[in-house]
């Protein structure tokens, strides 16, 4: 198994602006039905990279749908 898998973003659910200093993050749903934590600014149809030890959200992979 390798340590990072790119999956493609097929669900995003709503993230609502609030007055904070921490970071923003919102629930996506990966084309495996896995659901993950990831910043506000990702979206349906990114791929997003994920480590396969820990499930979580590492990064968006840019140039890539």
């Amino acid at each position: 198994m390798p340590i990072n898998v790119e999956l493609k973003v097929v669900g995003s659910a709503i993230a609502t602006k609030m007055d904070t200093i921490t970071a923003q993050s919102k629930n996506i749903v990966l084309e495996t039905g896995y659901t993950v934590g990831a910043p506000t600014f990702v979206k349906e149809g990114d791929i997003v990279k994920v480590d396969t030890r820990t499930g979580a959200y590492l990064e968006r992979v840019t140039g890539k749908k």
